[in-house]
């Protein structure tokens, strides 16, 4: 199974780095997590939450960077991660971010399709995660082929002190 199976590439090429050391990781991760998490869910993890997953063996972070340019003050910048991570036949991934200006650029795509490629490699049987019911990555997830196998009532509080259901999502490779 390959990523093309399930979109063409995105509008603008990124460089997607994987196998990263945690500790050099942390950086691009951190500065994705700063802009990409709506604020009002609280979804966005602290340094410490954040280093001490990519501390855990078998988590697995790939970083999508701008593309080399003639503008070498943008190069090399990141524009999303993921993170996932695997546990015997089974990969989790845990997040999946892009900063907002970068969104809707195919960057998401190619984080997901590289997520899948990696996990077809090692022999995984289903990648699965779990997301805030109106989050708006559900169409991608779809798109991909995630169907819904769980749910979890209110498990989700807002800022504003509204309950959102917990989606548990399954693909089967």
């Amino acid at each position: 199974m390959t990523g093309d199976r399930f979109l063409s590439e995105p509008r603008r090429p990124l460089q997607l780095i994987s196998g990263m050391a945690a500790e050099d990781a942390l950086g691009p991760v951190m500065q994705v997590m700063q802009t990409a998490f709506d604020p009002m869910y609280g979804e966005a993890w602290n340094h410490s939450q954040t280093r001490s997953m990519l501390a855990i063996p078998l988590t697995h972070t790939i970083i999508a960077e701008m593309p080399l340019t003639t503008d070498a003050s943008a190069s090399g910048d990141p524009v999303g991660f993921s993170m996932s991570r695997r546990v015997g036949d089974e990969e989790e991934l845990l997040l999946i971010a892009v900063i907002p200006r970068w969104r809707h650029s195919g960057a998401g795509s190619s984080l997901l399709t590289q997520v899948i490629d990696n996990a077809v490699d090692a022999g995984v049987r289903r990648i699965l995660l779990e997301m805030r019911s109106n989050n708006p990555a559900s169409r991608l997830y779809h798109k991909f082929g995630f169907r819904q196998i769980g749910l979890r009532k209110n498990y989700y509080k807002g800022l504003d002190s509204q309950f959102y259901d917990a989606l548990t999502l399954e693909l089967i490779l």
